[in-house]
């Protein structure tokens, strides 16, 4: 004997509250997990200064650190390159900053100070750190 099966779809609505707490809950998941991811960056170790100030400018920002590597604006830069930033940003006026590491040469910071008062830069500020009272 053979039995006929009636199957009847029923038209309902779908109810999406749940995937959207599940959407929910990875997008908070991932934000968290994501904040935890470092940015790579150039360690220095800055001097010490007493009569330091505080600069609200904009600056270019030449780094020297340890190893007497130099970066402008956090990109390595060769000498022969940095020449020509540096007298693009005396025609532009910016003002300059040399961040330089505690141990890096002296001669290497002199070497830039001169490029860039030669390039014609007259705002140069050397970055220090203020000593915990």
């Amino acid at each position: 004997m053979r039995f006929k099966r009636h199957l009847e779809f029923e038209k309902g609505q779908l109810d999406i509250a749940p995937l959207i707490d599940v959407v929910f809950l990875l997008l908070i998941f991932f934000m968290l997990t994501s904040s935890f991811i470092f940015q790579p960056g150039i360690k220095i170790n800055l001097p010490k200064a007493v009569t330091s100030e505080v600069i609200h400018e904009e600056n270019l920002v030449i780094t020297i650190n340890a190893e007497g590597l130099i970066y402008l604006n956090n990109r390595p830069v060769a000498l022969k390159q940095l020449k020509s930033h540096l007298k693009k940003a005396s025609a532009e006026n910016h003002p300059l900053l040399i961040k330089a590491d505690r141990r890096a040469s002296l001669g290497k910071v002199v070497e830039v100070w001169d490029m860039s008062r030669e390039a014609g830069l007259t705002q140069i500020n050397i970055a220090t750190d203020q000593p915990a009272q």
